[in-house]
């Protein structure tokens, strides 16, 4: 699918879920993307021990980084989340893919960037990890591990 179709695809979805962001892709869509539009950037919104113990992507440096929604431990708000956003990327145009453990904070991190004036905010449906199995296990039914999409950790 090309880049122009994947976004489409994404605002699509927007507009069929009211979300009030650009849109949002499957992590294989979201992957997809990221290997046809150099700019874009995905964001993991996860805590750094999240992406320490758990796992994080594996792409190129130029599109992957990291801003904490919330901070470990005690899961407060980053008050510096829009700051450190604009540090890593000052061009409100660019393609942000927003990244969590399940699809939760990843939403809100592009609701926030897009009242911000960033124009091409997705959600990453599913996130890292997915949802959890019959036996409460996580990276089996959905997100970017299950999808075989690069990814170091444990």
């Amino acid at each position: 699918m090309s880049e122009t179709s994947l976004i489409a695809l994404a605002r699509q979805r927007a507009i069929e879920s009211s979300l009030p962001y650009a849109g949002a892709l499957t992590p294989t869509e979201a992957y997809a993307l990221l290997q046809q539009q150099d700019k874009a950037i995905l964001i993991d919104v996860r805590t750094n021990a999240e992406r320490d113990w758990v796992g994080r992507v594996v792409l190129a440096e130029t599109q992957h980084h990291a801003v904490q929604w919330s901070l470990y431990p005690g899961g407060t708000p980053n008050p510096d989340f829009l700051t450190q956003l604009a540090d890593i990327c000052p061009d409100k145009a660019t393609p942000l893919l927003f990244l969590c453990r399940s699809g939760v904070r990843s939403r809100h991190a592009a609701k926030l960037a897009t009242e911000h004036g960033y124009t091409l905010c997705l959600d990453i449906l599913e996130g890292f990890e997915g949802d959890k199995n019959t036996l409460g296990h996580r990276k089996s039914v959905g997100g970017w591990c299950q999808h075989g999409l690069p990814w170091v950790g444990a």
